[in-house]
């Protein structure tokens, strides 16, 4: 049977094309979960028009993206941390923290988009990566100081 799929699936093909998988594989798997629709001229206009409805809502929140990362890359944030002998912090600044303090300013960034490759420990200036997206990238300011 053929059938145009909705979603990339592993060994069979990518989004959007037109494949030959056998009938039941079709018809008890692929096309109950919404993963394909069978290959006919009535369905084909269906997945165009699917398809342009993707594109437009993947555009929007691309754009969406960028221009929440231009916002945050005037953005800083400032820990006031307790330091210990040699300016060491009692604890540390981890990428949870970063992401409740810009819950805080009003920003829903969720803490697995923060990356910084391990909790600040010291003092200083960081600068951290927030990937919005995968192709939306924003850089963020954070200044650790004394309490």
């Amino acid at each position: 049977m053929e059938v145009i799929l909705f979603q990339t699936i592993k060994g069979v093909g990518k989004q959007g094309q037109m494949v030959n998988v056998k009938d039941g594989y079709a018809r008890n798997f692929l096309i109950p979960r919404g993963l394909a629709i069978e290959s006919t001229k009535k369905n084909l206009k269906i997945y165009e028009n699917h398809k342009k409805q993707l594109e437009m809502k993947v555009a929007k929140e691309v754009k969406n993206a960028e221009d929440v990362a231009k916002v945050l890359e005037n953005e800083s944030l400032t820990f006031k941390m307790k330091v210990g002998e040699g300016d060491k912090l009692f604890g540390s600044v981890t990428n949870a923290d970063i992401a409740e303090k810009l819950k805080e300013k009003g920003y829903d960034i969720d803490k697995k988009k923060v990356h910084i490759d391990e909790p600040i420990k010291s003092l200083g200036v960081y600068t951290i990566s927030i990937k919005l997206l995968p192709e939306v990238t924003s850089k963020l300011k954070v200044w650790v100081e004394k309490e």
